[in-house]
């Protein structure tokens, strides 16, 4: 019955905002797959950190600067790139992104271009790997750029591209990311009207498309919670104040706010201690712990209430055992708040592209993404695009941000059809 509702839907919503895709389409779509996988391969072989994208957004620029009626901006927010094609007929203005960071990861998928960089992180010395695909994400909205580029006459409106460095986050006291990109102009001169954005997934099956409406995937915020006790000898406790102890009882605390405190009804909830550090030696009671972790929420609210009971809670237990404790939380990423009217004109889109039975509804994602400050500013939509291959049990894919990170390079094209797909059909939300 679901099935037969939702094809309904998309036939009724398919009759009102679809379009005729111009006569060469299919066939510039077949002819640029292989440069899209000969690109994915160039970028997961040659991967860069948060902010240090310097031969990525290089590369990038260069390609996009031979593209016919393109205009390229480089760099923005550090290594970025944003280009714009002023499309042949009258519409609005569409901006589609794509990130372009790599993680501090050892790759051992069994891949002829498997990465074997190394660099410093932190201090330390690192392997770099896309151990979340933004290698395949770069990839498509370049094929993207070349395909809508080559229909530059039949394409409606403006496509802004938005090549996004550092989503995974900036190294310490630095700028970058979305927020960058933002400040930058990468959203005005022309205005955009809306985002879209695609993410791979390792665990979803090639060929298939997940989204969800409304709020989509979580907010990410950080902290860092210090105790403060009282040093003593480890034969006599009594004699101080003892931090680990305090500091097990607050992260106790914390589990309590997720299961006794908050509404779970009304949206997911999780908190993560991650790191716990004090101490160095057995006999010794030390002065101070330090924790950090993470918080993921998918209501804005909740998010708000929880960290004034994070603070409370923190607080009242070192006191309760004669400590001191300083928190810090420190927001990372907003909800992804996928529009809903922009998703319900969008849907027919995504249909075109993959075929009905290959699109459906997801739940809710813990997972957080920087995107979610484009949705701040313009009507967006974030949607997966599977790379798990046929007949693989998902409990049997490598997760993101893992070593085993793995995907199927024949789901790709699919996130390029979507992307033009959704540009010519033009789904852009009413406005009041």
């Amino acid at each position: 019955m679901r099935k037969l509702l939702l094809a309904l839907f998309v036939t009724s919503a398919m009759t009102n905002f679809a379009q005729d895709l111009p006569k060469n389409y299919a066939t510039l779509i077949k002819e640029v797959e292989p440069q899209l996988i000969s690109w994915r391969r160039h970028f997961h072989e040659n991967p860069e950190l948060s902010n240090r994208e310097f031969k990525t957004g290089k590369y990038i620029a260069e390609f996009l600067k031979t593209l016919p009626n393109v205009e390229v901006r480089y760099p923005v927010a550090t290594t970025g790139v944003v280009a714009v094609l002023k499309g042949g007929k009258p519409g609005p203005v569409i901006a589609l992104r794509a990130d372009i960071d790599a993680l501090p990861v050892l790759e051992r998928t069994p891949v002829p271009f498997a990465s074997k960089v190394t660099t410093d992180f932190n201090g330390q010395k690192v392997n770099v790997s896309h151990a979340c695909g933004h290698d395949s994400h770069t990839a498509m909205l370049m094929a993207t750029a070349k395909v809508l580029s080559e229909l530059q006459k039949d394409v409606p409106g403006t496509v802004v591209f938005l090549f996004q460095p550092a989503e995974e986050g900036t190294p310490p006291n630095e700028e970058g990311g979305a927020t960058l990109m933002i400040k930058e102009g990468a959203l005005d001169n022309p205005k955009v009207e809306a985002v879209y954005g695609i993410h791979i997934e390792s665990e979803i099956p090639v060929g298939t498309i997940k989204y969800k409406s409304g709020a989509f995937m979580a907010s990410s915020d950080w902290f860092t919670i210090k105790v403060n006790g009282k040093g003593s000898h480890g034969s006599q406790p009594w004699g101080g104040v003892d931090p680990i102890a305090a500091s097990a009882q607050i992260i106790e605390g914390l589990q309590h706010i997720v299961s006794r405190q908050m509404d779970l009804t009304k949206a997911p909830l999780v908190i993560t201690v991650a790191t716990i550090n004090s101490g160095v030696r057995s006999n010794i009671i030390p002065e101070t712990a330090e924790m950090t972790g993470t918080i993921r929420t998918l209501d804005s609210k909740m998010q708000e209430e929880v960290h004034e009971r994070i603070k409370h809670t923190v607080q009242t237990i070192a006191a309760s055992s004669g400590a001191t404790a300083d928190v810090k939380i420190e927001t990372k990423t907003l909800v992804t708040y996928n529009d809903p009217s922009l998703v319900k004109k969008t849907l027919p889109s995504l249909i075109k592209a993959a075929g009905a039975d290959n699109v459906s509804e997801s739940t809710w994602v813990t997972g957080a993404e920087d995107f979610s400050f484009y949705a701040a500013k313009a009507p967006s939509f974030f949607f997966n695009v599977g790379a798990l291959p046929k007949g693989t049990d998902p409990k049997n894919a490598g997760p993101h941000h893992t070593s085993d990170f793995y995907l199927d390079e024949s789901g790709f094209i699919v996130g390029v059809r979507a992307f033009t797909q959704l540009v010519f059909d033009n789904a852009l939300p009413k406005t009041k």
